[in-house]
């Protein structure tokens, strides 16, 4: 049996008030989720009481009912899940080849791709050069304008290389005895090794393209390809936005407050994003290493 490490009496407060401190500091970051959604569920008589709201006598789903009513939030919301779902699928398809192949030291010029790939991750080109080659490229005002200037990354790339180095090329050298080449070997070897890389990667693409804001401000002018955080944002800005309310004849959906309305936006929009974590949380940890340790 190991030798039980006896704490003295100072390292156990220590322990005490370092816990009490964290548990204080957590309840503050916690508390602003709390209170988007405690609005978001008040009636409106209750808001108009103002003051601190903590705990609303009366729950209420009108909010809610009136948000996903409206056309333009549903809208929004598909054009930023094409954007979660598409986009995070290109990316990550784009980002392991390249990383496979860089990974593999045949490469002709690997070490000139390898320097380029670096320098992206140095250097900006800048907000008006990326605008000329999206105008130039005919994407002005497509949802393709998201999704293809920003479709791998080159920190990722090179910490996905890594991952790949580790993967023993005795495995590629049996895999192509038996007749594979190279897309088969990247397909059927080094895809199914690679699930926590692939997972923790998708994340961030996932929440990245879900968060898409500042190049659609940029590249998207038309209402009906707004992506939700640009209707968000308009919504916070603008209390009288018109978000294309279908069917609005109920009179308790008329009279929302807009601040009750905004709460309800922002908690429907953050949800598909907490409910994905779970299922990639086995992976995420160790993938989140990747390439950072060599063994």
């Amino acid at each position: 049996m190991k030798p039980s490490i006896i704490e003295s009496r100072s390292d156990r407060w220590f322990g005490i008030v370092n816990t009490i401190v964290l548990l204080l500091i957590g309840l503050l970051c916690l508390f602003p989720f709390y209170y988007v959604i405690v609005i978001s569920f008040t009636t409106p008589a209750e808001f108009r009481q103002g003051g601190l709201l903590l705990f609303p006598k009366t729950w209420t789903l009108n909010s809610y009912k009136y948000i996903l009513s409206t056309s333009a939030f549903m809208r929004a919301t598909g054009v930023s899940g094409f954007l979660a779902i598409v986009g995070t699928a290109c990316s990550l398809v784009i980002t392991s080849a390249l990383s496979y192949g860089l990974s593999r030291k045949r490469l002709v010029g690997r070490r000139v791709f390898m320097l380029l790939i670096l320098l992206t991750t140095l250097f900006n080109p800048g907000i008006i050069p990326g605008y000329l080659v999206v105008k130039e490229l005919g994407m002005i005002n497509s949802v393709w304008s998201l999704i293809i200037p920003v479709l791998t990354s080159g920190w990722y790339v090179l910490l996905m290389k890594g991952f790949f180095d580790s993967i023993p090329v005795s495995l590629e050298e049996a895999a192509r005895i038996d007749g594979c080449n190279d897309m088969s070997v990247w397909l059927r070897i080094i895809l199914p090794l690679s699930l926590p890389s692939l997972a923790a990667f998708g994340l961030f693409y996932a929440v990245s393209y879900w968060n898409t804001f500042f190049s659609a401000v940029l590249y998207i002018n038309h209402p009906d390809k707004w992506p939700l955080q640009i209707l968000l944002q308009n919504m916070l800005i603008d209390s009288s936005t018109s978000m294309g309310v279908d069917a609005m004849s109920d009179s308790g959906l008329q009279n929302i407050p807009a601040e009750t309305k905004k709460m309800a936006a922002v908690v429907i929009s953050t949800i598909p994003i907490i409910l994905v974590y779970p299922f990639l949380q086995k992976h995420f940890a160790k993938g989140a290493m990747v390439g950072s340790v060599k063994e």
